[in-house]
C-alpha cells in the first residue's frame, strides 16, 4: 500500500464519515453514489486518519471538497482537524433534518436529500481557482 495516493475522477473530494448508525452509513452511501453517478471523487477519509502523507497532502491541496458528518459529533471534522487539513465544504447531514438512528441500512429518500445537500454545498464552495481535475494514482484506495 501507498502513501502516495491521490483522489480521481471528478473535481470535488468527498469525504464521508462511516459511523455505526445510519446517518453514518447515510453519507457513505451518498458519497459512492455520487462517485459513481460522476460527481467529484470519494477519497480515504482513514488514510487522513492515519496521518499517512499522500492522503493528508491530497486533502491540503484539493481545490474542492465536501466533507460529511453524519452527526454532530463531527468525527470527520475532528479527523480533519487533527491531520491540519483546513475544513472547507462542510456537511452534517442531522442538521439535514435526518434523525440519528441504529437503523445501518440508508433509505432511499434519505440518501437523495443527502446527495442534494452535498451538491448544494459544493455549490456554495464553488469559488476556488484554479479547477483542477484530480488524478488518480492506482493505489487501493481510490
Amino acid at each position: 500500500m501507498t502513501e502516495n495516493c491521490c483522489t480521481g475522477g471528478g473535481e470535488v473530494m468527498i469525504l464521508a464519515c462511516s459511523g455505526g448508525s445510519n446517518v453514518g452509513q447515510l453519507s457513505n452511501q451518498a458519497a459512492v453514489e455520487l462517485t459513481g453517478e460522476g460527481f467529484g471523487k470519494m477519497f480515504c477519509l482513514a488514510g487522513i486518519g492515519g496521518k499517512l502523507s499522500g492522503f493528508v497532502r491530497s486533502a491540503r491541496d484539493v481545490p474542492r471538497m465536501v466533507v460529511i458528518d453524519g452527526c454532530q459529533v463531527g468525527c470527520a471534522r475532528a479527523i480533519l482537524a487533527e491531520a491540519g487539513v483546513p475544513l472547507r465544504g462542510y456537511l452534517v447531514l442531522t442538521e439535514e433534518g435526518i434523525e440519528k438512528n441504529k437503523n445501518l441500512i440508508p433509505q432511499r429518500a434519505d440518501i437523495d436529500k443527502a446527495k442534494a445537500a452535498v451538491k448544494r454545498v459544493a455549490a456554495e464552495n464553488s469559488t476556488v481557482a484554479p479547477k483542477i481535475l484530480l488524478s488518480g494514482c492506482g493505489c487501493d484506495c481510490c
